[in-house]
Protein backbone atom coordinates (compact mmCIF):
# COMPACT_ATOMS: atom_id res chain seq x y z
CA UNK A 1 0.00 0.00 0.00
CA UNK A 2 1.82 3.47 -1.30
CA UNK A 3 1.96 6.41 1.55
CA UNK A 4 -0.38 8.36 -0.93
CA UNK A 5 -3.79 8.53 0.69
CA UNK A 6 -6.54 8.50 -1.68
CA UNK A 7 -8.99 11.58 -0.84
CA UNK A 8 -11.00 9.37 0.31
CA UNK A 9 -9.57 8.26 3.41
CA UNK A 10 -9.26 12.03 4.75
CA UNK A 11 -12.12 12.96 6.81
CA UNK A 12 -11.16 16.82 7.48
CA UNK A 13 -10.32 17.93 4.54
CA UNK A 14 -9.95 17.18 0.61
CA UNK A 15 -7.21 14.51 1.24
CA UNK A 16 -3.48 15.07 1.54
CA UNK A 17 -2.10 17.98 -1.11
CA UNK A 18 -0.01 16.26 -4.16
CA UNK A 19 1.36 18.59 -6.35
CA UNK A 20 3.69 17.38 -9.34
CA UNK A 21 5.34 20.06 -9.84
CA UNK A 22 7.22 20.43 -6.76
CA UNK A 23 6.75 16.43 -5.03
CA UNK A 24 4.97 17.70 -2.10
CA UNK A 25 2.73 14.62 -1.07
CA UNK A 26 1.28 16.07 1.73
CA UNK A 27 1.27 18.93 4.07
CA UNK A 28 -0.24 19.80 7.43
CA UNK A 29 -0.11 21.94 9.86
CA UNK A 30 -1.00 20.07 13.81
CA UNK A 31 -1.71 21.60 17.39
CA UNK A 32 -2.18 19.21 20.13
CA UNK A 33 -5.47 18.91 21.12
CA UNK A 34 -6.41 20.29 17.56
CA UNK A 35 -7.22 18.38 14.44
CA UNK A 36 -4.64 18.26 11.69
CA UNK A 37 -5.15 20.87 9.22
CA UNK A 38 -4.33 20.72 5.60
CA UNK A 39 -1.69 22.98 3.81
CA UNK A 40 -1.45 24.24 0.44
CA UNK A 41 2.11 24.16 -1.46
CA UNK A 42 1.44 27.91 -1.26
CA UNK A 43 1.05 27.89 2.38
CA UNK A 44 3.86 25.38 3.28
CA UNK A 45 6.28 27.56 1.46
CA UNK A 46 4.77 30.40 3.56
CA UNK A 47 5.82 28.60 6.50
CA UNK A 48 9.35 27.26 5.58
CA UNK A 49 9.78 31.04 5.02
CA UNK A 50 8.60 31.90 8.54
CA UNK A 51 5.22 33.39 7.56
CA UNK A 52 2.32 33.25 9.39
CA UNK A 53 -0.54 31.18 7.99
CA UNK A 54 -4.19 30.59 9.21
CA UNK A 55 -4.42 28.16 12.57
CA UNK A 56 -0.88 29.12 14.11
CA UNK A 57 -2.22 30.73 16.59
CA UNK A 58 -2.38 27.57 18.70
CA UNK A 59 0.06 27.27 20.74
CA UNK A 60 3.17 24.08 20.23
CA UNK A 61 1.82 24.24 16.25
CA UNK A 62 4.18 22.51 14.37
CA UNK A 63 4.28 21.00 10.75
CA UNK A 64 4.56 17.76 8.33
CA UNK A 65 5.79 18.06 5.24
CA UNK A 66 6.44 14.67 2.92
CA UNK A 67 8.18 15.30 -0.13
CA UNK A 68 8.60 12.62 -3.13
CA UNK A 69 12.42 13.82 -3.94
CA UNK A 70 12.07 11.70 -7.64
CA UNK A 71 11.25 15.10 -8.77
CA UNK A 72 14.28 17.28 -9.55
CA UNK A 73 12.19 20.13 -8.28
CA UNK A 74 10.78 19.09 -4.94
CA UNK A 75 15.00 18.04 -4.41
CA UNK A 76 15.64 21.80 -5.27
CA UNK A 77 12.89 22.78 -2.84
CA UNK A 78 13.94 20.45 0.29
CA UNK A 79 17.90 21.89 -0.51
CA UNK A 80 16.69 25.52 0.08
CA UNK A 81 15.03 24.66 3.31
CA UNK A 82 16.77 27.34 5.12
CA UNK A 83 16.07 26.02 8.70
CA UNK A 84 17.88 22.66 8.04
CA UNK A 85 21.93 21.90 8.19
CA UNK A 86 23.91 21.45 4.71
CA UNK A 87 24.34 17.53 6.09
CA UNK A 88 20.61 17.23 6.94
CA UNK A 89 19.47 18.67 3.13
CA UNK A 90 22.10 16.16 1.39
CA UNK A 91 20.58 13.61 3.74
CA UNK A 92 17.09 14.28 2.48
CA UNK A 93 18.26 13.75 -1.09
CA UNK A 94 20.23 11.46 -1.21
CA UNK A 95 20.33 8.57 -2.74
CA UNK A 96 22.17 5.74 -0.46
CA UNK A 97 20.07 3.20 1.55
CA UNK A 98 22.47 3.45 4.44
CA UNK A 99 21.12 3.62 7.99
CA UNK A 100 21.92 6.55 9.97
CA UNK A 101 20.77 9.09 12.45
CA UNK A 102 22.07 12.58 13.72
CA UNK A 103 21.94 15.28 15.93
CA UNK A 104 23.09 18.81 15.43
CA UNK A 105 21.54 20.88 18.27
CA UNK A 106 17.50 20.90 18.23
CA UNK A 107 18.38 19.07 14.81
CA UNK A 108 17.31 15.53 14.37
CA UNK A 109 18.16 13.77 10.85
CA UNK A 110 18.55 10.96 9.19
CA UNK A 111 17.61 7.80 7.27
CA UNK A 112 16.23 4.95 8.24
CA UNK A 113 14.49 1.71 6.50
CA UNK A 114 11.23 0.18 6.00
CA UNK A 115 9.25 -2.55 4.29
CA UNK A 116 6.65 -2.57 1.07
CA UNK A 117 3.72 -4.43 2.30
CA UNK A 118 2.69 -5.76 -1.57
CA UNK A 119 5.83 -7.97 -0.74
CA UNK A 120 5.97 -11.60 -1.23
CA UNK A 121 7.21 -14.53 0.19
CA UNK A 122 9.71 -14.69 -1.99
CA UNK A 123 10.81 -11.29 -2.32
CA UNK A 124 11.99 -8.58 0.36
CA UNK A 125 11.77 -4.51 -1.01
CA UNK A 126 13.19 -2.47 1.67
CA UNK A 127 13.31 1.21 0.97
CA UNK A 128 14.59 4.23 3.01
CA UNK A 129 12.81 7.02 3.93
CA UNK A 130 14.42 10.17 5.12
CA UNK A 131 13.68 12.97 7.73
CA UNK A 132 14.39 15.78 9.39
CA UNK A 133 12.59 16.91 12.41
CA UNK A 134 13.02 20.44 14.53
CA UNK A 135 9.91 20.91 17.67
CA UNK A 136 8.18 22.70 15.03
CA UNK A 137 8.98 21.54 11.67
CA UNK A 138 9.18 17.54 10.35
CA UNK A 139 10.43 16.68 6.68
CA UNK A 140 10.12 13.25 5.36
CA UNK A 141 11.34 12.11 1.79
CA UNK A 142 11.50 9.14 -0.16
CA UNK A 143 11.42 7.91 -3.43
CA UNK A 144 9.46 4.64 -3.20
CA UNK A 145 6.21 4.53 -1.74
CA UNK A 146 6.61 3.24 2.52
CA UNK A 147 3.55 2.35 3.84
CA UNK A 148 5.04 2.86 7.43
CA UNK A 149 4.26 6.77 7.03
CA UNK A 150 1.23 5.80 5.37
CA UNK A 151 -0.21 4.21 8.45
CA UNK A 152 1.45 7.22 10.46
CA UNK A 153 -0.10 9.60 8.20
CA UNK A 154 -3.50 7.87 9.00
CA UNK A 155 -3.07 7.63 12.84
CA UNK A 156 -2.25 11.03 13.08
CA UNK A 157 -6.05 11.45 11.84
CA UNK A 158 -7.71 9.06 13.91
CA UNK A 159 -5.74 10.05 17.14
CA UNK A 160 -4.99 13.09 19.33
CA UNK A 161 -2.41 15.22 17.81
CA UNK A 162 1.22 14.60 18.91
CA UNK A 163 3.15 16.79 21.27
CA UNK A 164 5.81 16.94 18.90
CA UNK A 165 6.70 15.73 15.46
CA UNK A 166 9.31 13.40 17.15
CA UNK A 167 5.95 10.74 17.87
CA UNK A 168 5.42 10.77 14.41
CA UNK A 169 9.25 9.68 13.72
CA UNK A 170 8.65 7.01 16.21
CA UNK A 171 5.28 6.00 15.00
CA UNK A 172 7.11 5.09 12.08
CA UNK A 173 9.51 3.06 13.84
CA UNK A 174 6.76 1.27 15.17
CA UNK A 175 5.22 0.48 11.63
CA UNK A 176 8.73 -0.85 10.60
CA UNK A 177 8.83 -3.16 13.56
CA UNK A 178 5.38 -4.33 12.97
CA UNK A 179 5.75 -5.14 9.71
CA UNK A 180 8.92 -7.11 10.56
CA UNK A 181 7.34 -9.09 13.45
CA UNK A 182 4.24 -10.19 11.18
CA UNK A 183 7.06 -11.36 8.28
CA UNK A 184 8.40 -13.07 11.83
CA UNK A 185 5.12 -14.58 12.21
CA UNK A 186 5.00 -15.82 8.82
CA UNK A 187 8.80 -17.72 8.99
CA UNK A 188 7.15 -19.09 12.32
CA UNK A 189 4.16 -20.93 10.55
CA UNK A 190 6.73 -22.12 8.13
CA UNK A 191 9.46 -23.57 11.01
CA UNK A 192 6.12 -25.20 12.64
CA UNK A 193 5.17 -27.24 9.04
CA UNK A 194 9.31 -28.13 9.36
CA UNK A 195 9.24 -29.37 12.84
CA UNK A 196 5.93 -31.45 12.29
CA UNK A 197 7.38 -33.74 9.38
CA UNK A 198 10.34 -34.16 11.48
CA UNK A 199 8.28 -35.02 14.43
CA UNK A 200 6.33 -37.56 11.98
CA UNK A 201 9.84 -38.69 10.59
CA UNK A 202 9.23 -42.35 8.71
CA UNK A 203 10.37 -44.00 5.42
CA UNK A 204 8.34 -41.72 3.38
CA UNK A 205 9.76 -38.63 4.73
CA UNK A 206 10.63 -35.62 1.99
CA UNK A 207 13.70 -34.54 3.28
CA UNK A 208 13.96 -32.29 0.73
CA UNK A 209 10.71 -30.51 1.50
CA UNK A 210 12.10 -29.90 4.86
CA UNK A 211 15.23 -28.26 4.03
CA UNK A 212 13.84 -26.06 1.67
CA UNK A 213 11.39 -25.23 3.85
CA UNK A 214 14.29 -24.06 6.80
CA UNK A 215 16.60 -22.70 4.08
CA UNK A 216 14.04 -20.79 2.86
CA UNK A 217 13.32 -19.51 6.68
CA UNK A 218 17.55 -19.12 7.28
CA UNK A 219 17.52 -17.12 4.47
CA UNK A 220 14.68 -14.69 4.86
CA UNK A 221 15.59 -14.17 8.88
CA UNK A 222 19.05 -13.29 7.70
CA UNK A 223 17.75 -10.54 4.94
CA UNK A 224 15.57 -9.05 8.13
CA UNK A 225 18.64 -9.29 10.33
CA UNK A 226 20.48 -7.42 7.73
CA UNK A 227 18.05 -4.33 7.64
CA UNK A 228 17.05 -4.40 11.13
CA UNK A 229 20.86 -4.58 12.90
CA UNK A 230 21.85 -1.60 12.30
CA UNK A 231 19.23 0.25 13.41
CA UNK A 232 19.16 -1.30 16.81
CA UNK A 233 23.30 -0.47 16.80
CA UNK A 234 22.69 3.46 15.53
CA UNK A 235 19.78 3.22 18.95
CA UNK A 236 22.35 1.81 20.81
CA UNK A 237 25.47 3.95 20.76
CA UNK A 238 27.18 6.06 22.87
CA UNK A 239 27.91 8.47 20.32
CA UNK A 240 24.39 9.71 19.66
CA UNK A 241 23.22 12.52 21.85
CA UNK A 242 19.91 13.48 20.77
CA UNK A 243 18.33 17.20 22.43
CA UNK A 244 16.27 16.25 25.20
CA UNK A 245 12.86 17.29 23.49
CA UNK A 246 13.13 14.18 21.35
CA UNK A 247 14.81 11.31 23.55
CA UNK A 248 12.03 9.98 24.96
CA UNK A 249 10.04 9.71 21.68
CA UNK A 250 13.22 9.08 19.36
CA UNK A 251 15.64 7.32 21.78
CA UNK A 252 13.76 5.17 24.47
CA UNK A 253 10.15 4.32 22.83
CA UNK A 254 11.79 3.44 19.44
CA UNK A 255 14.65 1.84 20.72
CA UNK A 256 12.51 -0.51 22.74
CA UNK A 257 10.29 -1.50 19.80
CA UNK A 258 13.38 -2.31 17.56
CA UNK A 259 15.35 -4.23 19.77
CA UNK A 260 12.31 -6.52 20.66
CA UNK A 261 11.60 -7.19 17.08
CA UNK A 262 15.20 -8.05 16.78
CA UNK A 263 15.05 -10.20 19.58
CA UNK A 264 12.35 -12.32 18.44
CA UNK A 265 14.37 -12.57 14.71
CA UNK A 266 17.37 -14.02 17.02
CA UNK A 267 15.14 -16.61 19.05
CA UNK A 268 13.47 -17.44 15.03
CA UNK A 269 17.15 -17.89 13.77
CA UNK A 270 17.86 -19.96 16.92
CA UNK A 271 14.69 -22.23 16.25
CA UNK A 272 15.87 -22.16 12.50
CA UNK A 273 19.46 -23.87 13.57
CA UNK A 274 18.03 -26.20 15.83
CA UNK A 275 15.39 -27.33 13.03
CA UNK A 276 18.66 -27.60 10.70
CA UNK A 277 20.68 -29.68 13.11
CA UNK A 278 17.64 -31.93 13.53
CA UNK A 279 17.25 -32.30 9.85
CA UNK A 280 20.76 -33.30 9.51
CA UNK A 281 20.84 -36.15 12.35
CA UNK A 282 17.46 -37.40 10.49
CA UNK A 283 19.40 -37.46 7.21
CA UNK A 284 22.38 -39.03 8.94
CA UNK A 285 19.89 -41.62 10.40
CA UNK A 286 18.31 -42.59 7.58
CA UNK A 287 21.56 -42.51 5.34
CA UNK A 288 22.84 -45.12 7.81
CA UNK A 289 19.23 -47.09 7.95
CA UNK A 290 19.75 -47.26 3.89
CA UNK A 291 23.34 -48.21 4.14
CA UNK A 292 22.85 -50.76 6.83
CA UNK A 293 20.49 -52.60 4.87
CA UNK A 294 22.93 -52.46 1.83
CA UNK A 295 25.47 -53.66 3.31
CA UNK A 296 23.19 -56.58 4.89
CA UNK A 297 21.80 -57.60 1.60
CA UNK A 298 25.89 -57.75 0.14
CA UNK A 299 26.62 -59.73 2.76
CA UNK A 300 24.25 -62.51 2.14
CA UNK A 301 24.99 -62.54 -1.64
CA UNK A 302 28.86 -62.67 -0.87
CA UNK A 303 29.05 -66.25 -0.64
CA UNK A 304 26.28 -66.94 -3.10
CA UNK A 305 28.74 -64.67 -5.91
CA UNK A 306 31.46 -67.22 -4.93
CA UNK A 307 29.14 -70.17 -5.39
CA UNK A 308 27.86 -68.78 -9.11
CA UNK A 309 31.65 -67.76 -9.96
CA UNK A 310 32.73 -71.26 -9.05
CA UNK A 311 30.39 -73.25 -10.99
CA UNK A 312 30.86 -70.85 -13.94
CA UNK A 313 34.50 -72.19 -14.62
CA UNK A 314 34.80 -73.18 -18.12
CA UNK A 315 37.34 -76.60 -15.93
CA UNK A 316 36.74 -80.02 -16.89
CA UNK A 317 35.05 -82.26 -14.30
CA UNK A 318 32.93 -79.46 -12.51
CA UNK A 319 30.92 -80.86 -9.72
CA UNK A 320 27.41 -81.27 -10.83
CA UNK A 321 28.27 -80.51 -14.15
CA UNK A 322 26.63 -83.90 -15.54
CA UNK A 323 23.60 -84.09 -13.82
CA UNK A 324 19.94 -83.38 -14.64
CA UNK A 325 19.15 -81.31 -11.35
CA UNK A 326 23.01 -79.47 -11.21
CA UNK A 327 20.85 -76.07 -11.61
CA UNK A 328 18.78 -77.21 -8.68
CA UNK A 329 21.50 -78.48 -6.84
CA UNK A 330 24.15 -75.69 -7.28
CA UNK A 331 21.04 -73.04 -6.30
CA UNK A 332 20.46 -75.41 -3.16
CA UNK A 333 24.60 -74.81 -2.51
CA UNK A 334 23.90 -70.80 -3.20
CA UNK A 335 20.92 -70.76 -0.32
CA UNK A 336 22.24 -72.73 2.39
CA UNK A 337 25.81 -70.43 2.38
CA UNK A 338 23.40 -67.16 2.69
CA UNK A 339 21.48 -69.16 5.64
CA UNK A 340 25.20 -70.12 7.08
CA UNK A 341 26.09 -66.13 6.18
CA UNK A 342 22.81 -65.22 8.00
CA UNK A 343 23.37 -67.29 10.96
CA UNK A 344 26.93 -66.44 11.53
CA UNK A 345 26.10 -62.75 11.47
CA UNK A 346 23.11 -63.06 13.91
CA UNK A 347 25.44 -64.71 16.11
CA UNK A 348 27.55 -62.43 15.99
CA UNK A 349 25.36 -59.91 17.15
CA UNK A 350 25.53 -57.70 13.43
CA UNK A 351 22.12 -58.54 12.73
Amino acid sequence: MPDTIAPTDVPYADGPYADATDGLVWAVSCAPGHRPVQLSPRQAAQRLDGEATEGDEAAGTWIWLHYDVVHTASRARVESIPRLSDEARATLTGTDRGTRLEAEDDLVYGALPAFDDSMSDDDTNVSAWRFAVLPDLLVTTRRHPVPALGAAYRWLQRDETPRTPAEIVDRTLLEFADSVRRNIAMLDDQLDRAEDLLLTLDQHTDFGRISGLIGKVRRRSTELRRVISPVDRIFHSEDLELPEWAEDDIRDRSQRQIHAALDDLLALQDRARSLQDELASGQAEETNRRLYTVSVVTTLMLPATFVTGFFGMNTGGMFLASGAMGTVEAGGVCFLFMVITWLLLKFAKLL
